[in-house]
């Protein structure tokens, strides 16, 4: 291990910066390990398991309360006591893991693993300066940057992958139709990734206060990160991969419940669609076209005089009798609230929260007033719990009398118009949950503790049925209560690669379910651009058109023929992926597992990966590389590690190393992993229109290992959690005499699915037996696979495939261009289903 660093050249400070003195005792101390020094500067250091530490800093010789919005309390971290050993220059803490060294001179830390090698280390370390503006301290932490160290997060900044020399802040704001480089936007996510030759890791920065980061952009040789107020309170991730950092990360935020699985499906959406009969001609219309959709929106029109829980009866004169009839051709009706309240006296939610005292107060006393769409408004404290309480049962009469599926929260920054800083003043006073603040303290979380008090008022008026909230604005650990949508964008080519990073980078930051306005909020978008938007889009968990009325239609037949029918064959896709889609949703909720992952984050990912920007992966097998240019009809693509086949076409390409593919605009690239078992369901219009007894099983050949996952249970309700569920495990062993397909599954739950139909993909022989459960089958057309091959029990075992000798191929032949280069591409060798 590294000695000492005192001896080296120390950082230089500012006047204003103070740092700690030297060490004067240790103690242990609610879980942690408390290091004290003669200026009153306390460290803690908590060991968490999952190669977790945690950090916290005082400078006046006590610590606050310690609560936050942002730990998932169903999930308590589990600590480890270490090793404290006391040195000559150092305290060293030690587990089986990690050890963290603490310089007894100003508490510089260095971080180690188990076999000596630097992981992080001080730069400048912990400092601080007073906050003379404000009052409390400006907290910082600047640590020391590798060359080529790369960095990912940080929630839904609009910016390329890698977010070196690049800085941002934290502080919520409405931006409408922002831009590339925006910063910042409406959801403050302090998390991030690093990543360097030797380690990745990743640190949360647990201040809800306004905050900074700097990768590199002021100096080459530090990064830091430092909040306006607070503590400094941070996690450090250790992990082999980024994906293991990330889901890290969001088991210790939490994970939302499952969904329902109508909540995947496509949704339809636009400010605003009303009077009622209009809303009716947009749902008559997706199904006379047969365009497959779950769910139709109605956004603030709906109310009256944009009152939050009221209906415009002009417009709607019998709410819960035209959502039964939507119900009852398989529409889920979802409706906007948002957090100002109309002040006005005969508006009985309004007198009720002000008789009570719910409403955000300035430092001196008065209510805070602010326009927004209903005229001037008052502000409900979300961080107060009695406000929450009342708020989450004003939605008994919409959700459980008149049968709304579910509720999307809008302005929740919160934003104002006419003010300055487009949000409340500094000044506002909040409950913080028992420990008062400003609203420099609260910002950063009133959309999240909003979005948490209308999913309690949900699930509880819902009764067996899965809520579906979305929210615009949040804090890390959002995603316990809400799905987001990336906010007001544009119909535009750049907004189409902004929407690829941030459902990307929002997945990584804990936040999966996540997607963006199809198409472009404002404007309008050319026949093309919306067709490519609902190709990219299709492998977004939160998948929803959505527009400002003021930009003309953006249905799916609002772009011509052309268009509706590559809209309607991709939004068929996505309901036939979504098992594959669900199963990663379960592999999120249960194990933090991001969704969406940019390529940087597969295993053994080269540096090279570090700064593509166009291929995503989906879960475990899937890789997609949308279109991002007006015009494109051909694509370079990297495929990653391995081998691959196109989807569309079923041939296989060699992994690690690009290729030139066609990408016409009915198309786009796409590739499952070889060795995966795929999954996919029937077409249909709606969630339940179909009782699915048949699924598709689709096995892609691999000479080797692999494992594959699916997920089912009753697609609604609460009875997964008490054991109701199947979870399938398909473990691939191929080679050129046979492959095996081992089926082992959990879970009690009794599947509507009877039956697989099997389709094989890629098999480089003819088949001379099948072997199902100890049964041999007999192979069809003398094993040619053109044949029909076989509908197998849902619960089989185990499927053999043996070789007919001397048949087996040559693995792969030519068949496309790589770039300047001819590799070996196979011919297309697939199985064909049979009717029972």
């Amino acid at each position: 291990m590294e000695g000492n660093p005192s001896n080296k050249v120390s950082p230089q400070f500012g006047e204003r910066e103070q740092r700690a003195g030297t060490y004067t005792a240790h103690k242990w101390i609610d879980n942690s390990t408390e290091i004290s020094s003669d200026n009153d500067v306390l460290i803690r250091i908590y060991f968490l398991e999952d190669n977790s530490i945690r950090f916290r800093y005082a400078t006046l010789g006590y610590f606050e309360d310690d609560f936050s919005y942002a730990i998932d309390p169903n999930r308590p971290p589990k600590y480890i006591k270490p090793k404290v050993e006391l040195q000559q220059n150092d305290i060293v803490l030690k587990t089986d893991s990690l050890t963290v060294r603490v310089s007894k001179e100003h508490f510089s830390v260095r971080i180690y693993d188990q076999e000596g090698k630097v992981l992080l280390e001080d730069e400048k370390g912990f400092h601080w300066e007073d906050n003379v503006k404000e009052g409390g301290d400006i907290v910082q932490m600047t640590k020391k940057l590798r060359k080529q160290e790369t960095f990912f997060g940080l929630g839904d900044k609009p910016v390329p992958e890698n977010l070196r020399g690049k800085r941002f802040q934290n502080w919520g704001m409405d931006e409408y139709g922002f831009h590339a480089n925006t910063d910042p936007l409406y959801k403050n996510i302090n998390f991030f990734l690093a990543k360097n030759k030797k380690c990745s890791y990743g640190i949360f920065f647990d201040n809800t206060f306004r905050t900074h980061y700097d990768f590199g952009k002021e100096r080459d040789d530090a990064f830091s990160f430092w909040a306006e107020g607070g503590e400094m309170n941070f996690y450090f991730f250790y992990g082999e991969t980024l994906l293991e950092i990330s889901s890290q990360y969001t088991r210790l935020t939490g994970t939302p419940e499952m969904p329902p699985l109508w909540a995947l499906g496509y949704q339809q959406c636009k400010w605003s669609y009303y009077p009622e009969e209009q809303v009716k001609e947009i749902t008559s219309k997706l199904r006379k076209l047969r365009i497959p959709c779950d769910a139709i929106y109605l956004d603030i029109d709906y109310m009256d005089g944009f009152r939050c829980f009221t209906w415009d009866k002009e417009k709607f004169p019998d709410p819960k009798r035209m959502v039964d009839e939507l119900s009852a051709d398989g529409f889920k009706t979802m409706v906007i609230i948002d957090p100002g309240i109309k002040i006005d006296k005969e508006y009985p939610i309004f007198t009720e929260a002000l008789e009570k005292d719910y409403f955000c107060r300035s430092a001196d006393g008065p209510y805070i007033k602010g326009k927004v769409w209903p005229g001037d408004c008052y502000f409900p404290d979300f961080t107060k719990p009695e406000v929450r309480e009342w708020w989450s049962g004003l939605y008994k009469e919409l959700i459980e009398e008149i049968g709304i599926a579910g509720v999307w929260n809008d302005m929740n920054e919160p934003a104002l118009f006419e003010i300055d800083g487009k949000t409340l003043p500094t000044s506002v006073r909040h409950d913080y949950d028992g420990h008062p603040c400003s609203h420099r303290k609260a910002h950063n979380v009133y959309g999240m503790q909003m979005a948490r008090a209308t999913y309690d008022g949900v699930r509880k008026f819902a009764g067996d049925r899965r809520p579906l909230v979305i929210t615009r604005s949040g804090y890390s650990g959002l995603q316990r209560f809400s799905s987001v949508w990336t906010g007001d964008n544009i119909a535009s080519w750049e907004h189409l690669k902004i929407a690829h990073v941030q459902t990307q980078r929002l997945s990584i930051s804990g936040i999966s379910f996540n997607g963006s306005d199809i198409g472009g909020f404002t404007e309008s978008p050319e026949p093309e651009l919306f067709a490519r938007w609902i190709q990219q889009a299709i492998f977004h968990p939160f998948f929803r058109t959505h527009s400002s009325g003021d930009h003309g239609d953006q249905e799916p037949w609002s772009f011509g023929e052309e268009t509706l029918n590559i809209t309607r064959k991709f939004i068929e896709l996505r309901y036939k992926l979504l098992p594959s889609i669900y199963t990663a949703f379960y592999q999120y909720y249960k194990n933090g597992t991001p969704m969406l992952r940019p390529l940087a984050f597969s295993k053994g990912a080269s540096r090279m990966y570090d700064y593509r920007k166009d291929e995503c992966y989906f879960g475990d097998h899937i890789l997609f590389c949308p279109i991002l240019e007006k015009g494109q009809r051909e694509k370079v693509v990297y495929l990653p590690e391995g081998n691959w086949f196109d989807y569309s076409s079923g041939a296989r390409m060699r992994g690690n190393r690009p290729h030139r593919v066609p990408a016409a605009i009915d198309d786009m690239p796409i590739y499952i992993r070889e060795g995966a078992v795929q999954i996919e369901f029937p077409i249909q219009q709606y969630i339940g229109e179909k009782e699915i007894d048949i699924v598709d099983l689709k096995v892609y050949f691999k000479d080797g290992k692999e494992i594959s996952y699916f997920y089912s249970d009753a697609y609604d309700g609460h009875s997964y959690l008490e054991g109701d569920f199947r979870f399938s495990k398909f473990t691939l062993e191929g080679n050129d005499d046979q492959i095996k397909v081992s089926h082992e599954f959990s879970g009690e739950h009794k599947s509507k699915h009877k039956s697989f139909e099997l389709e094989f993909i890629g098999l480089p022989f003819k088949i001379k037996r099948v072997i199902i459960d100890g049964h041999e089958w007999g192979a069809t057309g003398k094993g040619n696979l053109s044949q029909p091959l076989y509908r197998i029990p849902f619960d089989f075992k185990e499927i053999i495939l043996e070789a007919e000798v001397g048949t087996q191929e040559s693995r792969f032949k030519p068949m496309i261009t790589v770039l300047n280069e001819d590799y070996e591409i196979p011919q297309l060798n697939r199985t064909r289903r049979i009717a029972a």
